[in-house]
């Protein structure tokens, strides 16, 4: 009997601890005392009530005693509307005492919207402080002679808390930055103004507006280096000029294989001449055996045009003879 009794007492003392630390769960007493004494006014059902939409009652608390230690006027709905959709309390409590702080016009409504939509509204409002200096990459550009110039620019920016969400962000602000600089460079009559006068690139790119859209405000564009690339007009005329040579010597081979193919043609119609007059010569004898048969020709008048033929013949080496030794006699 005295056994089942000590039992019972471990059993109901075991089962009171146990729902002491669940009532300390759900009602943060500690909690509720700090937040009394830091004079923000939560009452334990409050509390109770976050713990059951499972909004930790810590973040809140202490979210709201730094927001009235700063003087700002927010109410626990606020912060635990501002929790369940998604955002960081604690960060737009500081990124909202900043901006009092500096005296940045910054509402609890502006910093939320800004959360949500994924930026880090504290650092923006540090950066609305203290200007972001932003390095381009390199910009390479083409100046009106050909000389091909590569410039590397320094933007100072301040976050634009007003367009913020929405904005454009930073790859916008370097995007812009770049078209100006090479619009710049390729409006300039030759390399050496740009290189006399870099600060003229600076002066065209802030007049063209372009953080317009963005989140940021341009303070200034600093061109922190300049360097001479290569001579893209000398490169240009280089590669037109062997693309010219190209096309003139594929016309040069078509005017010869054009010829040769007129050369061929008419050596083939030599060949074709040449066959006919065979052709007529083979004739003759037969001609002349017809002449013979038919009584037109005698054996007389055969022999008489055979010599005729023959004399012609050494009249002709004569002439030739005589024509070779009267100019070598000339050339003595």
């Amino acid at each position: 009997m005295d056994l089942s009794n000590s039992t019972f007492v471990l059993i109901a003392a075991f089962a009171g601890v146990v729902l002491f630390f669940i009532f300390l769960y759900f009602v943060p007493v500690n909690l509720w005392i700090t937040a009394q004494f830091s004079n923000v006014r939560v009452g334990l059902l409050e509390l109770v009530g976050m713990r059951i939409r499972k909004v930790p009652p810590s973040v809140i608390v202490n979210s709201m005693i730094t927001a009235t230690k700063a003087g700002l006027e927010l109410t626990t709905n606020d912060l635990e509307t501002h929790f369940l959709a998604g955002g960081n309390v604690p960060n737009v409590i500081r990124a909202l005492i900043s901006a009092d702080k500096a005296n940045i016009s910054l509402s609890f409504k502006q910093a939320t919207a800004i959360d949500l939509a994924g930026r880090d509204v504290f650092e923006a409002v540090q950066i609305s402080v203290n200007p972001k200096v932003i390095n381009t990459p390199n910009v390479a550009a083409v100046a009106a002679d050909g000389i091909q110039l590569i410039a590397k620019a320094r933007v100072t920016v301040r976050a634009n808390i007003a367009q913020l969400v929405g904005g454009a962000g930073e790859e916008t602000i370097l995007a812009r930055v770049g078209e100006g600089i090479v619009t710049s460079i390729g409006s300039a009559a030759n390399h050496k103004s740009v290189l006399e006068n870099p600060d003229k690139i600076s002066k065209l790119v802030l007049e063209r507006g372009l953080d317009a859209g963005t989140a940021f405000e341009i303070l200034s564009i600093d061109i922190a280096d300049i360097d001479v690339g290569t001579n893209i007009g000398a490169k240009l005329q280089i590669d037109q000029a062997s693309a010219d040579l190209k096309v003139a010597e594929a016309k040069a081979e078509e005017r010869r294989a054009m010829a040769v193919a007129l050369e061929q043609e008419m050596k083939a119609k030599n060949v074709e001449m040449r066959a006919k007059v065979i052709e007529a010569e083979a004739e003759v004898p037969k001609a002349l055996a017809e002449a013979f048969r038919s009584g037109n020709l005698g054996v007389m008048d055969y022999y008489k045009m055979e010599n005729i033929k023959s004399d012609t013949s050494m009249r002709d080496s004569i002439a030739d003879s005589d024509s070779k030794s009267g100019s070598g006699s000339k050339g003595k």
